[in-house]
């Protein structure tokens, strides 16, 4: 590899600890440019961090392991100039200020897409990046929510309407209907 290729190269570490999120967005960053190594635990991605030394990262906040903010610490321990976005499903304002204190740059809420993404790992500090193009409605983003308490209940319907707050009937009708957009 020659030297100017090295310094072309945008090192990238994916941390995601759903495997088929993590493939699409490794494999969608690299069409847009990057050289994607990517993780799907803290434990992975704390060691990743240490021998990819990567300039960008993209790292969910819960991991089946532990918590991204871990991830994020490690990276700044080994590339301090890298720019890292969080990712969550569970989107607050206190997960958000314990990343940006972490170091990450931008916090978003999954699912986010590939453009977001790319915007914010290279918006100039103190700059906001443009609204999405095509931001989910309140339909789409519901049912995303739904769906994620869903899995995490393992997909037990009677649970995941008592976390939600809602009746398990208006639950079962809202999972028989083909998901908005």
């Amino acid at each position: 590899m020659s030297g100017k290729r090295v310094m072309d190269e945008k090192r990238l570490l994916i941390v995601d600890d759903d495997q088929i999120f993590l493939n699409r967005l490794g494999r969608s960053m690299e069409k847009n440019g990057f050289t994607p190594t990517l993780a799907n635990s803290v434990a992975e991605g704390v060691k990743l961090a240490a021998t990819c030394n990567p300039q960008f990262a993209v790292v969910d906040l819960r991991l089946e392991d532990g918590s991204g903010l871990e991830v994020v610490e490690a990276i700044r321990n080994a590339s301090p100039a890298a720019r890292i976005v969080m990712l969550t499903g569970y989107g607050n304002i206190a997960s958000a200020v314990a990343a940006v204190k972490a170091g990450a740059i931008d916090y978003l809420a999954k699912p986010a897409n590939v453009d977001d993404i790319i915007n914010a790992l290279y918006a100039r500090e103190g700059e906001k990046p443009e609204p999405p193009e095509n931001p989910m409605s309140a339909d789409r983003v519901r049912w995303e929510h739904i769906q994620r308490v869903y899995e995490l209940c393992d997909r037990n319907m009677s649970e995941t309407a008592r976390r939600l707050n809602m009746h398990r009937r208006t639950l079962q009708r809202i999972m028989a209907k083909r998901s908005p957009q």
